[in-house]
């Protein structure tokens, strides 16, 4: 019996020495948490302090997950949230700090203040009564509440003006609830909706585009974006606002209608830039007529066909056809200076100097800075001004697009009417003479490309007034003939 007493003393002493150690090793294990967690607590402020706020917010995490129950830590981790502009983030947090310390004053009074930013005014206002229940002279809280009171005022007569369909009323209020409540969807909204009644197409879209941040899960802004960007003749950025309500969930049935509507039409219009660019202007202005059909319900997109069409029809020289397309779509679009330009240029191919004047001088009213309207201006105001001296293309009788084949023709038929071997009189021979010299004269400047191009740039390449040291006779022809010789004419010509 004694025995089995010392058996069992022994036992129980082992024991309570077991009981003993393992106290201690959790004591050492908690103090070895404890100056973990004041590390990470230490180097969060730090951080946070230098605006290192991503490092910062790391070690509060570390804080937290360490000591789930310290309400300050919950609270320091929302200062790092609210300074990286994550306020949706720091709600959470404040509201742990206060569940866990419901007298923590800051932490209400922080709440409340983003709760009033985002509009919830009852919640914010049950927030900052708390705090005067417990510090009746806390002079925020007091303004908060009459700032509350103002945003309620304000968004009730907001709502009724609307109703009215008093949107310019409206609008002025809401511009007072949002300077209150700027993180507010609802105002947002409806100051977006008030601007799109009155035609305001991009500041609806200004309102409208922070909602799909401040609501979770924004399809239908994502989707009325697209629209109001679509409507306005964005089609690229109607593209990337439809993409990103389809990224929330692909299977929603109006974003994906929506979708392939923008994605065929923006197909259809980046095609035909790619022919303009390629100078195939024919399949441009084939793939323009269809992006028409496949839109013909949002006028912008006919008028940006027209004005692409009259650039392809003055691009590829005919003229009278761009002159009737660009005149229509001038009529829809009276200030676009490229409808100008591209009718300027298609009246230079009709040989209408006068017109085309006109034009450039018109567009550069509009935009006096663009270089290749004032540029276009100079030309054409030479070109007018030597159509009133000597034509070469009317000499010729070819049009400006001619060929140098077709000019070659026209020379020989030409030549062959005027060749003063051909008349009898003196009177007639010195006319066929002075023929025969322009028309020789004209096909040596049209067949030789650095004189053409001085032509179509409005300069005179036979002109003595144009030539270097301003002596001596400029023309050389192709054929043996002094027509200030005495005697009989004699004429040797090249018809090549």
């Amino acid at each position: 019996m004694e025995g089995e007493r010392r058996r069992l003393s022994g036992i129980l002493s082992s024991v309570s020495l077991l009981c003993v150690l393992l106290d201690l090793q959790l004591d050492g294990l908690l103090a070895a948490s404890h100056a973990e967690i004041e590390s990470h607590l230490e180097m969060g402020r730090k951080l946070l302090a230098a605006g290192q706020l991503a490092e910062a917010l790391s070690h509060y995490h570390s804080a937290v997950e360490g000591d789930p129950n310290n309400y300050l830590t919950y609270y320091k981790r929302a200062a790092v949230y609210l300074a990286m502009g994550k306020f949706k983030a720091a709600l959470p947090d404040l509201s742990k700090a206060i569940e866990l310390k419901p007298d923590f004053l800051a932490a209400r009074l922080q709440r409340g203040n983003i709760l009033l930013k985002q509009g919830n005014a009852q919640e914010a206002r049950d927030d900052f009564e708390a705090v005067l229940q417990n510090s009746p002279d806390n002079e925020e809280a007091q303004n908060q509440l009459a700032r509350i009171q103002e945003l309620e005022t304000n968004m009730q007569e907001a709502e009724a003006s609307a109703d009215r369909r008093d949107f310019t009323n409206a609008i002025s209020f809401l511009e007072r609830v949002i300077e209150l409540s700027p993180w507010s969807p609802e105002a947002r909204e409806l100051r977006s909706e008030c601007f799109l009644q009155i035609g305001e197409y991009s500041k609806a879209i200004m309102d409208l585009k922070p909602t799909t941040k401040l609501r979770n899960d924004n399809r239908a802004a994502f989707l009325k974006l697209s629209k109001l960007y679509y409507t306005m003749g964005d089609h690229e950025e109607s593209l990337n606002q439809v993409r990103e309500c389809l990224k929330l969930d692909q299977d929603d049935k109006d974003c994906f209608a929506h979708y392939k509507q923008v994605k065929k039409l923006s197909k259809q219009l980046e095609s035909a830039e790619e022919y303009i660019k390629e100078e195939r202007y024919d399949d441009a202005i084939e793939k323009y007529k269809s992006a028409v059909k496949t839109e013909p319900n949002v006028p912008v997109y006919a008028t940006k066909a027209k004005e692409r069409i009259c650039h392809c029809l003055s691009k590829s020289k005919r003229p009278e056809e761009a002159i009737d397309t660009c005149s229509e779509a001038h009529q829809i679009d009276p200030r676009n200076i490229f409808i100008l330009r591209d009718r300027a240029e298609a009246y230079i191919l009709n040989e209408e100097f006068q017109k085309a004047v006109e034009d450039f001088q018109e567009a550069k009213e509009f935009d006096g800075e663009n270089e290749e309207i004032k540029e276009g201006l100079e030309r054409a105001q030479r070109l007018l001004k030597q159509s009133r001296k000597r034509d070469y293309y009317k000499i010729l009788g070819v049009r400006r697009s001619a060929n140098k084949q077709e000019i070659i023709k026209a020379y020989r038929k030409l030549a062959q009417q005027w060749h003063p071997d051909n008349f009898q009189s003196e009177d007639e021979k010195k006319e066929a003479e002075k023929k025969f010299i322009d028309i020789a004269a004209a096909k040596e400047v049209l067949t030789d490309p650095e004189m053409r191009q001085k032509v179509d740039a409005g300069e005179d390449p036979l002109d003595p007034e144009n030539q270097q040291g301003g002596g001596g006779h400029p023309q050389q022809w192709p054929f043996e003939f002094n027509p200030f010789s005495s005697g009989n004419f004699q004429f040797k010509f090249n018809f090549n």
